[in-house]
């Protein structure tokens, strides 16, 4: 094939290789805790690493790393505390990272609106060298928290105060989710774009949890799931000349379509087998009582 001849092309597709692994991997622990739109605030909050890394003329990635964790933390605390004005310090903050990313890339010398639109909404092709070292370093990050934790961050996900009186560490849990959502926004920005991070999150897990009935077998859809969509994605941008980000999101909006169309069904089905099964067992019952 002349699309893995490419240089560029080989950067992109390993690229959306570990976002498609560490997007769904750390989303299925956001959807359990219905935070299912904190990648998207944590999005808001890396435009301003971005700025803040064309200011200082030096990779965004990792300032946008940096920025996001702080950010990530932030929100963290505010929801466990519990202020009662939350939401609006949220908002300010989401916001407020918007505007600050906006604002310093205009101050930067080599910064423009086009470079702000290849964060925002994802390009793919201008990955470079140093962005997959980066992508590689944070990603593994990422894998080894999902599934080395995998055991104690799904117990703090299903009931924090279960978790709490068996002795986990939920405080330092709840931040590491937080940490972890924001190092995955990072990797995935040059892939899907800032603004669409958030979908690539959530939407591989939605479709997975359509057909599988447990926790594990969740997961592994919904890795699969993000794993196909991100390389055939990329693969359809290349060849209609499309963006890559925009493709990738609906790609997977059609997988969680197609599952939900199988899925309907199935549990029908299951539904009358299990109302058949029942109606057999109180049977006997109902004749002895005669």
């Amino acid at each position: 094939m002349e699309i893995l001849d490419l240089p560029f092309m080989q950067r992109a597709l390993l690229a959306a290789f570990l976002v498609g692994i560490t997007a769904p991997a750390i989303g299925i622990y956001l959807v359990q805790r219905r935070q299912a739109l904190m990648g998207d605030g944590i999005g808001h909050v890396a435009l301003t690493g971005v700025g803040l890394g064309f200011l200082l003329n030096t990779s965004p990635v990792w300032v946008a790393t940096a920025v996001c964790v702080l950010g990530a933390v932030v929100m963290e605390l505010i929801r466990s505390y519990g202020k009662a004005r939350g939401d609006i310090a949220l908002a300010m903050l989401f916001y407020g990272g918007m505007a600050g990313g906006v604002m310093l890339m205009s101050l930067s010398s080599t910064g423009s609106s086009a470079n702000l639109t290849t964060y925002l909404f994802g390009s793919i092709t201008t990955v470079s060298q140093q962005d997959i070292v980066a992508i590689c370093i944070l990603a593994a990050f990422v894998v080894l928290t999902t599934i080395g934790l995998r055991r104690q961050l799904f117990a703090i996900c299903q009931d924090e105060e279960f978790a709490r009186v068996t002795g986990l560490p939920v405080r330092l849990l709840n931040l590491l989710v937080a940490i972890t959502a924001a190092v995955t926004v990072t990797v995935a920005m040059r892939v899907v774009g800032l603004l669409l991070v958030s979908a690539l999150m959530v939407i591989p897990v939605a479709a997975s949890q359509q057909i599988a009935r447990s926790f594990a077998t969740t997961f592994a859809m919904a890795v699969a799931v993000g794993v196909l969509v991100t390389l055939s994605g990329t693969v359809t941008s290349y060849y209609v000349d499309v963006p890559s980000g925009a493709t990738i999101v609906l790609m997977a909006i059609g997988v969680f379509i197609a599952l939900t169309t199988v899925a309907t069904p199935l549990a029908r089905r299951r539904a009358d087998r299990t109302a058949e099964a029942e109606r057999c067992t109180l049977q006997p019952e109902a004749d002895v009582q005669v």
